[in-house]
């Protein structure tokens, strides 16, 4: 599965004289309901409204489902504002991966909170990017990544033994399941991709 395609979105740059991401952030966080995932959606969400990371309007969430889930996790709140000239669509060409990514975090969720669905959606979504997928999430790190996939998706997680990046985990899994995954190096540790697998990701 190739992940160097072009990228399935189409980006306008956003206008300037806007609240900080921290500031959006923290505006969010004062009506937080407490419920898991409060924290990270609202990092996203944050970043969304600066133009930071690669989903589109939404989160990538159909707008009934986006709107039960923001009002379940910040109620009260005010949804930030995206500026009318960013623009984002995902490619429906790739549906049948997304689907597939998808359906791979569900089947590790850890049933402890809806919310976990809507993640699973929103994480295959920004593997469509071509950054770090905490970066395409909007998320402010790679630790952000992890306390997401560790908090939901607890299985798939404690799979990930060698620390390797989690979009090229994520997809390995996927060749995994299909049985077209083929690495002729002996261990990660000698592979001569090992920095694209397990290299420090940096902003």
């Amino acid at each position: 599965m190739n992940q160097n395609r072009a990228l399935p979105y189409q980006t306008v740059a956003i206008t300037t004289n806007r609240p900080s991401v921290i500031d959006i952030y923290a505006q969010l966080m004062v009506y937080a309901a407490g419920i898991p995932n409060d924290d990270l959606f609202a990092k996203m969400l944050a970043s969304q409204a600066i133009g930071s990371g690669i989903l589109p309007v939404h989160l990538g969430l159909r707008k009934s489902i986006f709107t039960t889930l923001f009002r379940r996790h910040f109620p009260g709140a005010n949804l930030p504002k995206i500026s009318p000239m960013l623009v984002r669509t995902l490619n429906k060409i790739r549906l049948v991966e997304r689907e597939d990514l998808k359906a791979l975090l569900l089947e590790h969720r850890a049933d402890r909170d809806q919310s976990e669905v809507e993640l699973a959606e929103i994480v295959a979504a920004a593997c469509m990017g071509g950054n770090h997928l905490w970066q395409d999430l909007g998320l402010w790190s790679r630790a952000d990544v992890t306390q997401l996939i560790t908090q939901n998706f607890p299985t798939l997680a404690a799979k990930n033994i060698h620390d390797m990046k989690w979009k090229k985990f994520l997809y390995k899994q996927l060749c995994q399941q299909a049985g077209v995954y083929v690495c002729r190096a002996p261990s990660c540790e000698v592979c001569v991709d090992y920095v694209h697998c397990f290299g420090v990701e940096e902003g």
